[in-house]
This record gives structure tokens, C-alpha cells and sequence, in this order.
């Protein structure tokens, strides 16, 4: 697993050098940190859609749960970034599990359920921020894929709670 996780990641790390995809990288990995993106997304889906506002609202809460629970089980990890030059600054110095791949994983779930265009657009874009995160190499893809399985996770174990005015 090691040997695979420094592999892929220096494959996709080397694809950082084209300055499109640096840039592109770069501007996800500066929209996800602390899950701002998703947070915004969900708070706007709750201004947008009066119908369901309590369900986002709801799933925004979901989202950030779940990106506080990635950021304690950092602390309790404790796994260093990876020992490349990163294209980006980062909030913290541990890489387990990726805190943008939780929030993204989790907004996908969570808004993938209120709306099917939630279900269309949100996955692309919450993959793609994956894939930054590996980019501009601060994130192993065991992180992603942890992050990722984390905040899905959360999502799908607070999906009834989320949808419960929608039920009605």
C-alpha cells in the first residue's frame, strides 16, 4: 500500500507541472479549504430552494460535521504530508484523512439527495477536488480515499435526519 500511495501520488503530482492543471489545482484546493466551498453550496441551496431549506441547512450541518470529525481524527493520526513541494499552503501538517476529500464526499451525498442536479454536479466537482489534493501534493491517495469514505459516511448515516421534513 505505501509503495502504491508514493506511485500515485507522484504520478499525479508530476501532471502539477503543466500550468493549466497547477492553476485549476491550485483554485480547488484554495475553494475547498475548511470545506468552504461545500459550506456555500449548502447555504445557497437553502436560500435558493425554500421547499427544502430545512433539509439543507440540514445537509450543510452534515458537511460540516463531517469535516470536524476529519480534522480530529488528524489529531489522533497524526500521519505527516507528503515530502513533496506543495503547490499550495496548507492549514495543518498531518495528511490523514484529507479534510477537503471528507467535505466534498459528504456534500455529495448529502446534496446529491435534495435535488437530481445536486446528484449530477456536485460528484465531478467533489472527485476533481480529490484529485487536487494529490496535484499540488499535500494528500497521499490513502488520504483521499479515507477522507472521501468518511465524509460519505457521514452523509448516508445522517441522510434520514436530513431529509426528515422532506418525508412529511
Amino acid at each position: 500500500m505505501h509503495e502504491m500511495d508514493h506511485r500515485l501520488l507522484a504520478a499525479l503530482r508530476d501532471t502539477g507541472q503543466h500550468p493549466q492543471i497547477a492553476a485549476a489545482a491550485r483554485a480547488l484546493s484554495f475553494c475547498g479549504e475548511h470545506g468552504a466551498l461545500w459550506l456555500a453550496a449548502g447555504l445557497a441551496g437553502a436560500a435558493l430552494d425554500k421547499e427544502r431549506r430545512g433539509a439543507w441547512l440540514r445537509g450543510t450541518a452534515l458537511t460540516a460535521g463531517a469535516h470536524l470529525a476529519s480534522m480530529g481524527v488528524k489529531r489522533l493520526v497524526r500521519r505527516p504530508r507528503p515530502d513533496a513541494e506543495p503547490l499550495v499552503r496548507t492549514a495543518g501538517k498531518h495528511s490523514f484523512p484529507s479534510s477537503h476529500a471528507t467535505s466534498a464526499a459528504a456534500a455529495a451525498v448529502a446534496y446529491g439527495a435534495l435535488r437530481p442536479a445536486g446528484a449530477r454536479l456536485v460528484p465531478p466537482l467533489a472527485a476533481a477536488m480529490c484529485v487536487s489534493r494529490m496535484v499540488v501534493g499535500v494528500h497521499y491517495p490513502s488520504d483521499i480515499a479515507a477522507g472521501a469514505a468518511l465524509g460519505a459516511a457521514t452523509a448516508r448515516l445522517g441522510s434520514r435526519w436530513m431529509l426528515k421534513e422532506a418525508a412529511k
